[in-house]
């Protein structure tokens, strides 16, 4: 099909080119042309691919914007706000439960009046955990103070990315600004897409930074950011605010004309569908207001006169505009992408119903229904459906059902979840082939294991059937070490791979109980566990039980999760809970598609730290999260690899020793990640052992604050090159080509420090 590119260019006064991409790859394309000073980033999927597409433009040196990862949500919300009162243009990105995590810090930002531009891949915020598409997260941004535009299609991420920076910075605003379009739908549908040829076009569009306001780095002009203020400061402050925002709505429709007539792709307030004449209609946002307007067309064909309305912002809602569109309209239906609990319907729909009645239109019948929860997907069926509710509205003079529903299905007792696993038996798990005693002499504890080969008739916890990559280290590490715990445990999974792969509901790999919470609050949550535990067998509640011996609590965290969740987790550690930390460290964030963590490696490559001409993999080194908790004065900490099982299996019946009888243990074991790591599936143990004959993840362990070194490479006469281990990995070959000497040189240097340091410690009770 051959394609007139004139007029699909329209009727633009400065020159377009057309792209193919996603509504992520148009925020950050839209973001590279901006130029930014600083985007302050942490992944969480839909938004990840915004960071990883700058990420890889920079690699390229198509841009100059400094992007900073954090070290979760609430800390990059924190960069971007510091960020914007030294004076700078700002960016970031994020969805759903990390946008929630940053939330404290939005009416910050709104109130003290600094301009930015985020945007929020919408998603689902939920429990259980759902990762798609829903306008749950937007909901919570409605009262933050941002105004708020809407995407419907890629091409309108990109047009409304660049009208959003201008919106920010208009001297009627000055306020950062919220662009929301659908997780998946939007953000990972790749469409045709018009962009501005030159980046030169779309600076003049935007214009200069304005001067003018005060910013922290003027040295001439000090002044204090966000005072402690009382009444009536305070109340002015908000009208203040209050006023910025609704001339937000006349600010916006300004700079869309002017963008349309730049471009010749207009943003009207409200997107009006054949509202003409229109007698019943149906409001939708975003991506499902695109499908809507077939059905349109497909009523208008039978005589129905019907129409849709898709509001392109929502802050400040547009009530007047809405009440004037619904005027002559007999009945609509409110589709809401999310609940407003309670509140018998969603905001959409309340808002409009208070539009209508502020503005004196008691007449149109007005229906609501919450659709597309969790990305459940919108189709032109679903649309007939919604005007169907109009329909008999009108026909019959009342609305029968106000609000419900719908999508959703009625349960079948019949196919409710049955319990395939059979409870692991205590007898099964209380081996008594691994003992712990106490040296009275010198405070340690002795341990003896038998033969691995006896452990193996020790059920497994987690059970086959999981859907891990081929190689996944994962498992493997975690089975055995918990071939050295005996009896019952309680685990608590941070969210990540491990949780992702194991809990498909309505199935579970797990055979003991478990428990999910958010990446960063995992320690927090099961230290109440631990704590309700020992109130209750104090009280006497679980008599009844018959436990033979006390549980063990043990955490299971990794793909970053000791960044996010390292306050809870230090936080556990100080108050000393009798529980176990055991932290997979795969060096990423593997289950958001391979982003750089804090414990990633200087100099390896992932999809936020990429290799190009302009940039060699990550530029820091990797957190020592042993040493961080050695440092709480816990009594055990450990570090353990699969590649030395004897060791590990030792380690892990001292951690279940202490965490019954004294306090918090933390472990570290590395595993390997085939699928990001770029190595063979079958080599993982091999790789793993290569990172400790290298020193680069040595095998100790901290008992009472003495460290003791449990396997030296050197004394075996066994330590390797690090470069040795490096290229056994996709990701870091190329960290031993010249061009990458000085990263190489670095991160050997920081190895060896790291290494002597620790045997520093080994050989001195006191360090």
């Amino acid at each position: 099909m051959s394609i007139d590119i004139k007029k699909e260019l329209g009727q633009a006064k400065v020159e377009q080119r057309i792209v193919y991409e996603s509504g992520n790859e148009m925020a950050a394309y839209a973001a590279h042309q901006i130029n930014y000073h600083v985007m302050g980033y942490f992944p969480i999927s839909p938004s990840t691919e915004v960071a990883q597409f700058l990420d890889l433009m920079k690699s390229n040196g198509q841009h100059d914007i400094v992007l900073i990862p954090a070290d979760g949500e609430h800390g990059s919300a924190g960069i971007c706000y510091g960020a914007s009162t030294a004076g700078g243009r700002v960016f970031n990105a994020t969805s759903a439960n990390g946008y929630l995590y940053m939330l404290e810090q939005m009416p910050v930002q709104s109130g003290t009046r600094f301009p930015m531009v985020m945007n929020l891949v919408c998603r689902s915020v939920s429990g259980p955990l759902n990762i798609h598409g829903d306008h749950s997260d937007l909901y919570y941004a409605l009262n933050t103070g941002w105004p708020i535009v809407m995407c419907r299609d890629p091409q309108a991420v990109y047009d409304m990315n660049i009208i959003a920076l201008k919106l920010a910075e208009d001297p009627e605003v000055r306020l950062p600004v919220l662009v929301a379009s659908d997780g998946y739908f939007t953000s990972h549908q790749k469409r045709r897409v018009q962009t501005f040829a030159h980046r030169e076009d779309v600076h003049a569009f935007i214009g200069e930074k304005p001067q003018g306001f005060p910013d922290t780095l003027d040295r001439n002009n000090p002044i204090t950011v966000g005072p402690y203020m009382n009444e009536p400061d305070y109340i002015n402050n908000c009208y203040q605010q209050s006023m910025a925002m609704y001339n937000a709505e006349g600010v916006y429709d300004r700079i869309r004309q002017e963008y349309a007539e730049l471009t010749g792709r207009d943003y009207p307030i409200l997107e009006l569908y054949r509202m003409e004449d229109a007698e019943v209609a149906v409001f939708l946002m975003n991506s499902a207001s695109e499908i809507i307007k077939d059905v349109v067309d497909q009523l208008r064909e039978k005589g129905i006169k019907a129409g849709s309305i898709a509001p392109n912002i929502i802050r400040p809602f547009p009530a007047k505009q809405i009440a004037e569109a619904l005027q002559h309209v007999k009945a609509i239906t409110v589709g809401d992408r999310a609940d407003s609990y309670g509140g018998h319907g969603g905001n959409m729909v309340n808002e409009i119903k208070a539009a209508l009645f502020t503005h004196g239109n008691r007449d149109t019948l007005v229906i609501s229904r919450i659709y597309g929860l969790g990305g459940k997907d919108f189709y032109a069926e679903d649309g007939h459906n919604l005007f169907q509710f109009a329909i008999d509205a009108v026909q019959s003079g009342k609305v029968e059902v106000p609000f419900d529903y719908y999508g959703h299905t009625p349960g079948d007792p019949s196919k409710a979840p049955k319990r395939v696993l059979t409870p692991m038996k205590y007898e099964d798990l209380k081996t008594g082939l691994i003992t712990v005693t106490p040296d009275e002499n010198t405070g340690k504890l002795n341990v003896r294991i038998p033969p691995l080969r006896a452990l193996t008739k020790k059920p497994k916890r987690i059970a086959p059937g999981h859907g891990a990559c081929p190689g996944c280290g994962i498992f493997s590490g975690l089975e055995l070490f918990f071939k050295g715990i005996e009896g019952d445990i309680v685990s608590i999974f941070h969210t990540g791979c491990a949780m992702v792969v194991t809990t498909g509901y309505p199935y579970s790999a797990h055979k003991a109980t478990y428990i999910h919470n958010l990446f960063q609050n995992g320690a927090a949550t099961l230290s109440g566990v631990v704590e309700m535990f020992w109130e209750r067998k104090r009280r006497g509640e679980l008599d009844h039980l018959g436990l033979k011996d006390d549980f063990t609590f043990v955490m299971i965290t990794g793909d970053g999760g000791m960044d996010i969740g390292m306050g809870p987790a230090i936080g556990a550690a100080l108050r000393n809970h009798k529980m176990i930390i055991l932290e997979y460290d795969n060096e990423g964030y593997m289950n958001t598609g391979a982003q750089l963590s804090y414990s990633t490696p200087m100099g390896h490559r992932t999809s936020t730290s990429n290799v190009g001409k302009h940039q060699g993999g990550k530029v820091f080194h990797h957190k020592d999260t042993a040493q961080i908790m050695a440092a709480t004065h816990i009594p055990y900490v450990f570090t353990g690899s699969e590649a030395y099982p004897q060791d590990l299996v030792k380690k892990a019946a001292k951690a279940q020793w202490y965490a019954q009888n004294e306090g918090l243990v933390y472990g570290k074991i590395l595993i390997a990640c085939p699928l990001n790591w770029l190595s063979d599936d079958q080599e993982g143990s091999n790789i793993v052992g290569a990172a400790v004959d290298s020193c680069f993840f040595p095998l100790y362990e901290v008992e009472h604050g003495v460290t003791s070194i449990t396997y030296n490479p050197e004394d075996k006469s066994k330590k390797i090159p690090l470069s040795d281990w490096l290229k056994t990995m996709g990701k870091t070959k190329h960290m031993t080509k010249p061009e990458y000497e000085g990263s190489l040189k670095s991160f050997e240097t920081e190895v060896e420090r790291r290494w002597n340091m620790l045997k520093a410690k080994h050989e001195n009770a006191y360090l």
